[in-house]
């Protein structure tokens, strides 16, 4: 016989013995040292297990010794389950229908003779409580004897690990008190360890006997299998829950959120775009919610068509102007009154405009010319824009007055025109020629150069900034698309999101009511928010608007695809912190190690995002999270689609039935 013939047939012996039932026999009659670690485990103690290995670890078995007098799932042992470093065994063995007969029927004429004596001692409380323990005793009864019902005892053990005696003391005492909360005691196996500590391993065999009775609704609060339910009871259907099968409804403004913004993180090509243009058509039909988006890639015009909505182009050639000078108005309550108050807060735009023309001072390069004196003059400069116009903390500092100095009623009042980018570059020349100050020099003639790209009088090649706006929001509107494809990639598109954003803020965003009784339901949309990232100025401001609006009943979504450019930027944090809705669709390898380390994903989900499709993701509302298929109609696909090819080859077809 060949050597390699031998060693088949020495293997197929080994694996005889180990198959024939005396094996079992002799694993069974080994003790737990033998078993699991022959000399790893010291069990001297009477109230803990020392398990010796490179690093020792204590452990210290329980039992359940009270339970409440209603359970509910998945309350029951939840907090157990759940602690930590644990392992909970349950044993449950039914009890003969005729045993349950016999010992209710024992039960039941107890309780009867203890309210008999209750109520011969005129203890009115306890004969109360007494009848209506044997009302559900009979109740019991019947059940079981109808068949509804049956009766179980069930031993729960477990076994808390902690690698020091003083943790696990501390264990001990936080899991008490917890359990404690949903009435539910547990004792340490004292004297029992080595006894508990082997009925809590998978070997199906229970060595102390600490049962409850159970019914069998009360068996089934037991259980720890539980799926994660996200969503709302108001809302519109976003997908489906993929472990369930269950539509989730999702209320962007629902009262259980801490806050309404929410983020969309994926990789390009994985649906986030085709997301929010379904989650926007859906909320604008069914709940009236107005949405506008800060288009940096042009997708979102054929939404804005769909929902009767408005598109706004912004281009080198386009003739709309907006105003980075325009300034509104905000309802307040006032601390003392507590009514409503109308405000304006000049000081605020003045900074809100100064880190805009920083940014553009700065430039593509973020030239480090830019300091602390240059934001001085500019800011200097444009408070004073705004004195020169007579725009003052009073509202009506806004609206001109007439010829004889009396001011118009409410209906007459017309606005002021505003600052421009413009007036203010004139301005600083102004201010330049009569400077006498050698440090200030050099930011003055730097400013006069760089700027000069920004003014429409000098035929700048990012003009459109520059000027009285030409456009308003039209307030109502489900959806406006401020669509700036068209710009430069670099630094032009980027730019004209921060200076949108606070425009957007100041029309969009502070019109709308602190008294959410009044105030819409308003989203807004900032789409490729990774480009920002680069220009401090602009992550401030968006920083700001994530913390302010939901008191403005306002939700700021922001979708990116490069997730680690936020983790690398501290300054950009304060957006994730500030949005309770977070959705991950598919994720790229390089990125999904950020995402497990700043959102505390498992190896199961981070794994999931790596290997999902396209429309699926995690979608995380406050601490709840579930895994999520989305899928828009047929008739929705018509205008979320952005898949060019898949958009020619309708073309086509809709041009053949033509």
């Amino acid at each position: 016989m060949s050597k390699k013939k031998q060693k088949e047939t020495l293997q197929q012996r080994e694996m005889n013995d180990y198959t024939k039932p005396d094996t079992f026999k002799i694993l069974k009659k080994k003790t737990i040292k033998e078993l699991i670690a022959p000399s790893g485990i010291d069990a001297t103690n009477i109230d803990h297990l020392e398990i010796i290995s490179n690093v020792t670890r204590y452990a210290r078995s329980f039992f359940v010794s009270a339970l409440p007098r209603m359970c509910t799932f998945p309350e029951l042992f939840r907090d157990m389950y759940l602690f930590g470093d644990i392992n909970t065994s349950i044993y449950i063995n039914p009890i003969p229908e005729s045993n349950s007969q016999n010992e209710l029927n024992r039960v039941i004429n107890e309780l009867e003779t203890e309210r008999i004596v209750a109520s011969d001692r005129g203890n009115i409380n306890r004969e109360s409580t007494l009848g209506q323990k044997r009302m559900e005793a009979e109740q019991l009864r019947d059940e079981i004897a109808a068949g509804y019902n049956k009766l179980y005892e069930a031993s729960i053990i477990s076994t808390l690990f902690a690698y020091s005696l003083e943790d696990l003391d501390r264990y001990t005492k936080l899991l008490a008190t917890e359990m404690s909360k949903s009435l539910v005691g547990i004792k340490s196996a004292w004297g029992m360890q080595e006894e508990a500590f082997k009925s809590n391993l998978p070997l199906m065999e229970n060595k102390i006997s600490k049962t409850h009775t159970f019914d069998r609704r009360s068996m089934g609060t037991v259980f720890p299998f539980t799926t994660s339910e996200v969503g709302h009871s108001t809302g519109v259907p976003l997908g489906i829950n993929k472990q369930t099968g269950v539509p989730i409804l999702f209320d962007n403004f629902h009262n259980s959120l801490t806050n309404y913004n929410m983020v969309i993180f994926a990789k390009s090509g994985a649906g986030k775009s085709v997301t929010m243009k379904t989650l926007i058509s859906r909320s604008a039909v069914l709940m009236g919610v107005q949405s506008l988006a800060l288009d940096a890639e042009g997708e979102y015009s054929i939404v804005a068509e769909s929902l009767g909505g408005i598109n706004v182009v912004i281009s080198p050639t386009s003739q709309t102007v907006i105003n980075i000078f325009d300034i509104e108005t905000e309802i307040v309550k006032d601390e003392i009154t507590g009514r409503d108050r109308i405000v304006l807060n000049v000081e605020n735009k003045v900074e809100d405009v100064t880190q805009a023309l920083l940014t553009m001072a700065r430039g593509s390069t973020r030239s480090e010319e830019v300091n602390e004196l240059t934001k001085q003059i500019i800011a200097e400069s444009v408070a004073e824009e705004y004195a020169a116009h007579g725009i003052t903390n009073d509202p009506n500092s806004l609206f001109s007055t007439e010829q004889n100095g009396i001011q118009s009623n409410m209906l007459g009042r017309k606005r002021k025109e505003m600052p421009t980018i413009g007036s203010w570059y004139r301005r600083i020349q102004g201010k330049a020629m009569e400077n006498t100050n050698q440090d200030y020099s050099f930011h003055y003639s730097y400013l006069l150069k760089v700027m000069k790209q920004y003014i429409r009088e000098y035929d700048g090649q990012m003009a459109y900034f520059d000027g009285q706006s030409t456009f308003d929001l039209l307030e109502g509107s489900l959806f406006i698309n401020l669509d700036i494809s068209q710009l430069e990639e670099k630094f032009a598109r980027p730019l004209a999101q921060q200076i949108l954003l606070e425009w957007i803020w100041e029309k969009y965003v502070k019109k709308n009511s602190e008294d959410r009784t009044k105030a819409a339901k308003k989203r807004v949309l900032v789409d490729e928010a990774w480009m920002l990232l680069p220009y401090p100025e602009a992550v401030d401001f968006l920083n700001t608007m994530a913390r302010r609006a939901r008191k403005r009943n306002v939700s700021l979504a922001i979708i990116s695809q490069r997730f680690q450019d936020f983790y690398e930027k501290p300054e950009a944090q304060a957006v994730l912190t500030s949005s309770d809705t977070k959705l991950f669709l598919a994720q790229d390898k390089s990125e999904i190690q950020y995402l497990k380390e700043v959102f505390k994903l498992s190896e199961g989900e981070a794994g999931f995002l790596v290997t999902c499709l396209k429309g699926e993701g995690l979608l995380k509302v406050g601490a709840d999270s579930a895994i999520i298929q989305i899928n828009p109609t047929k008739k929705e696909f018509e205008f979320v689609e952005t898949n060019l090819n898949k958009l020619v080859q309708r073309g086509k077809k809709q041009y053949a039935n033509y």
